[in-house]
């Protein structure tokens, strides 16, 4: 008997379509990618929507690339992974009744700034959990109620985007716990859509379903998607849902280790048992979501980071052509602790979003580039302290050390600086490809493979360069 130890994970990204199949060591087998971007709402072309159709016809495209590059015989599931917080409304029939309102689209932006007018802004922080980013989902959902009340009534469900090729593939309209908890639209003690919000905003709850856990078979791969995909029919197809959750589990981490993913913005998330959403924590700009197993929650803080190393780059390094990461980071490196004075005002990476404000102190006639450097380093560095206390105090806990996953991973005297002002290990993972192998252990498990997620990550040996304090 061919042992089924395949999953083929449709992973939707804003720049990039990819279809991956990977097994139960976490090895890519194959992988096929497209790019992708918002395209112009039909009905106004200054807004912006996904083409879910066209992202669909891509992923078929991309599946039927893949299978004969494996033995479709060792399937044993499918899911689907995407960004949060977007979807649409679906009648019984099937029919997408609305494209996909993308969250780069602005036309929420005002829905969100008069948030109140529904519910105060602190109660629905404070029972959701969620920031008040103007992409979130409940902003979608008043706008489609103000706007479109008679699309609302004819709606059987409101599908968020996984769910949706999860239906072009199944055949069931199922929503999954890590996207709903996205949306604003949630109770973080009740792990459900909230009937308190949504009657708020006057939005049916019963549109949503029941929603459903990760790692819980949503149905089987039908005739039709299997003669579109090139996937056997009968495939079971397993829920999974919002990346960053599928990432943070993917990475290794354990409840109350947070993971540090270091790109153009730093995320620091942590998987913990407790969380608080009071005024100190939106203060803070502290989000929760939903983990992807019950009982625990990500809690996760933001700021730009390896956007400033670029703005260093790009304004004080642009002579050196070949190996400039490298000649940035080892002439940082001979220069002192405290960068000989000089100081990156707090909060100067965050003004380089376009607000005047940033300041760089200290300077002389002597300053050198990598005196700066190492202070834009030495400034983030203070920033992650802040974030992980932050992270601390919602949830409870004291962390151990950080997980360090990204582009910006790859910084040995970064990642030095971090372990010296957080005062714990940086373990830097060689893993690139968590989000999928997250969602793929899910797949595992449902499938019969292991008895858990956890006991299917066992079989994924994590290579650790750890950085000590």
């Amino acid at each position: 008997m061919t042992e089924k130890n395949i999953v083929i994970v449709f992973d939707c990204g804003a720049t990039n379509v990819r279809v991956i199949a990977i097994d139960s060591q976490g090895k890519i087998l194959a992988s096929e990618s497209s790019s992708n971007s918002t395209k112009p709402d039909p009905f106004n072309p200054s807004w912006r929507i996904w083409d879910a159709g066209d992202i669909w016809r891509q992923m078929c495209l991309s599946s039927k690339k893949i299978i004969p590059k494996i033995e479709p015989g060792k399937i044993a599931g499918v899911t689907v992974t995407t960004f949060g917080v977007d979807g649409t409304l679906f009648d019984s029939s099937g029919k997408m009744l609305y494209p996909v309102i993308s969250w780069q689209c602005e036309r929420t932006a005002p829905i969100m700034a008069n948030i109140g007018k529904y519910i105060p802004l602190a109660d629905l922080y404070g029972e959701c959990g969620v920031l008040p980013f103007t992409f979130n989902t409940i902003n979608k959902l008043i706008w489609f109620a103000e706007n479109k009340p008679d699309l609302i009534e004819k709606s059987h469900r409101f599908l968020f985007m996984p769910s949706i090729f999860s239906f072009f593939l199944t055949g069931e309209m199922i929503n999954d716990t890590t996207m709903a908890g996205t949306s604003m639209a949630t109770g973080l003690s009740s792990r459900k859509m909230s009937d308190n919000i949504l009657k708020k905003i006057g939005f049916p709850p019963a549109k949503f379903g029941e929603i459903t856990e990760a790692g819980t078979i949503m149905g089987k791969v039908t005739s039709k998607a299997a003669a579109e995909t090139g996937i056997p029919e009968g495939t079971p197809v397993v829920a999974t849902g919002h990346d960053t959750q599928f990432a943070i589990f993917g990475s290794g981490a354990e409840k109350n280790q947070p993971v540090l993913s270091s790109g153009t913005w730093e995320i620091l998330m942590v998987r913990s048992g407790g969380h608080k959403s009071g005024k100190e924590q939106l203060d803070m700009s502290i989000t929760t979501e939903l983990d992807s197993k019950p009982g625990l929650y990500n809690i996760g803080n933001q700021w730009i980071a390896s956007g400033i190393i670029e703005w260093t780059r790009k304004n004080l390094y642009s002579d050196i052509k070949d190996d400039v990461y490298e000649a940035m980071i080892s002439g940082a490196e001979k220069v002192a602790p405290g960068s000989n004075g000089v100081q990156v005002v707090p909060k100067f990476y965050e003004e380089l979003k376009g607000k005047p404000g940033g300041q760089i102190l200290g300077l002389t006639m002597e300053t050198t580039r990598d005196e700066i450097y190492r202070a834009m380093l030495e400034a983030l560095s203070e920033r992650l302290v802040e974030g992980k206390t932050a992270l601390e105090n919602a949830g409870g806990f004291r962390a151990e050390s950080i997980l360090c996953v990204g582009g910006g991973s790859k910084n040995r005297l970064w990642n030095k600086l971090r372990a010296e002002y957080t005062g714990v290990p940086i373990k830097v993972i060689d893993q690139k490809e968590t989000t999928v192998l997250g969602a793929s252990l899910f797949v595992q498990s449902a499938c019969g493979n292991a008895a858990s997620p956890e006991e299917a990550r066992k079989a994924i040996n994590y290579n650790f360069e750890i950085f000590n304090p």
